[in-house]
């Protein structure tokens, strides 16, 4: 199984806990881990509950 390629946040300042993204070309999913944690729990999604759950965060940063 080939190493993902993570790409951090472009929101994340230096030193903080970031989310790092990494897609699967073979099934198209969305993998997503945050740096602070110190299990490395991934979790992964499938392109539209991904959209889904960006979707969402954008609608409710609107709504502050």
């Amino acid at each position: 199984m080939r190493t993902a390629t993570w790409q951090k946040s472009s929101y994340c300042g230096e030193g903080e806990a970031c989310i790092h993204l990494a897609g699967e070309r073979a099934t198209g999913a969305i993998r997503l881990t945050e740096s602070g944690d110190p299990r490395g729990a991934i979790l992964t999604a499938a392109p539209a509950a991904f959209r889904s759950l960006l979707h969402t965060l954008k609608k409710e940063q609107a709504r502050d």
